[in-house]
């Protein structure tokens, strides 16, 4: 489900960067502090007849910024990624999805912290599943969120 007040950031997540969107990723879920996207097979297909490791390394990027959107005053600060990495565990052969979520103390304690220094750093540990709830890959970053400058 995806709330009203994200509608707008469904058309940011989905079409805003070029790369992104030749993926054809789609949120399936939006709302305060949570997300789930996923990224169809058809189109994202390697020469072995998987899905490609860069589009799934795309999917377990982009939840650091729709959560972010979901959580945080986008007048105010913005994302950036600072490291990502994968651990690729089986062939994904069909679409895949993520979820991502924080709890409201733990926006709490960023938004002190990005307004105290400027910045903070935020982990996600994320799960890819493929469509019968398999792990086809996991997902450790870093992102941080930037106050906007004058905000």
């Amino acid at each position: 489900m995806i709330e009203e007040k994200y509608r707008d950031q469904v058309v940011n997540i989905e079409t805003s960067i070029e790369a992104i969107k030749r993926t054809g990723i789609k949120v399936l879920a939006l709302a305060d502090r949570y997300a789930k996207l996923m990224i169809p097979l058809q189109g994202n297909i390697n020469h072995v007849g998987m899905m490609y490791a860069g589009t799934l390394f795309t999917l377990g990027e982009i939840p650091g910024g729709a959560i972010f959107l979901t959580s945080f005053d986008t007048t105010k600060y913005y994302p950036i990624v600072k490291e990502v990495s994968i651990r690729f565990r089986r062939p994904a052969l069909t679409d895949v999805t993520v979820e991502v979520s924080l709890t409201p103390q733990r926006v709490e304690e960023m938004t002190k912290e990005v307004e105290a220094k400027g910045k903070v750093d935020y982990g996600l540990d994320l799960e890819l599943k493929d469509m019968s709830g398999e792990v086809v890959a996991l997902v450790s970053g870093t992102w941080q969120i930037r106050k906007v400058p004058g905000a």
